[in-house]
């Protein structure tokens, strides 16, 4: 059986670790990218990665391709930022700037670098959020990046069909990592965990499971959609 094999940016923390043990425990060979510190302690191969800077990535892929002997079966595009929520009268310019340079310029060259390397057959899944579809009051400028993130994939997935690669966006609601807390009090992570019927967030493994079959052959019909592990919220 031909060993697959993936690149996931951002595979050092919350999601996108959960997602690289997930991968690993099915056997699929995966490199990660990291911003800071190469000491993860994580199985596969490590790559320092600034998605801001379009040579960082392209560089990324290309070491990714040499250890994988040529071949990139998936591309996971996890890495991303959030700011502390503030109503948009009261929003900092230069938190607006750094959303818009890591979530969209960076997704840019993330998904860019996916079309272009990913192979026959293969597939690409971009994080987003499901508050895309469920407004909360603060959060605009993070969703809009997001949002944007999603009307990429729509049109990526139309122009890689011809080569059988399916593209598609997972959405989480709140999750419990170091991302979704930043910012937030006790109080404020009950509220969104209220958002959900079942009165929790969710965990990083429940989203990695759910990346993992995307990204799977089981999946095979599952193309340019938007999958939201929300626990109901929307």
């Amino acid at each position: 059986m031909t060993v697959r094999t993936a690149l996931v940016f951002g595979g050092t923390r919350g999601i996108g670790r959960a997602i690289v043990t997930e991968l690993t425990r099915k056997g699929v060979d995966t490199a990660f990218t990291y911003a800071r510190s190469a000491e993860t302690g994580l199985p596969g191969h490590a790559i320092r990665a600034d998605i801001t800077d379009q040579a960082s990535v392209a560089a990324a892929y290309e070491e990714a391709l040499a250890r994988f002997g040529g071949r990139l079966d998936y591309v996971v595009a996890n890495a991303g930022i959030n700011v502390p929520a503030r109503p948009l009268a009261d929003f900092p310019i230069e938190d607006m700037r750094a959303l818009f340079e890591t979530n969209i310029i960076g997704a840019f060259n993330m998904l860019q670098g996916a079309a272009r390397h990913v192979a026959d057959n293969g597939a690409v899944v971009a994080l987003t959020t499901s508050l895309v579809r469920h407004a909360v009051a603060g959060t605009g400028p993070y969703t809009a990046t997001k949002a944007a993130v999603e009307a990429l994939l729509r049109s990526l997935q139309k122009e890689l069909a011809g080569r059988g690669v399916r593209v598609n966006a997972v959405a989480p609601g709140p999750v419990d990592t170091d991302l979704f807390r930043n910012g937030k009090d006790a109080a404020a992570v009950a509220r969104s965990a209220a958002m959900s019927p079942f009165n929790r967030i969710g965990a990083p493994e429940e989203v990695a499971k759910l990346v993992s079959f995307v990204l799977s052959d089981d999946a095979s019909w599952v193309a340019g959609q938007v999958l939201q592990p929300n626990g109901g919220l929307v």
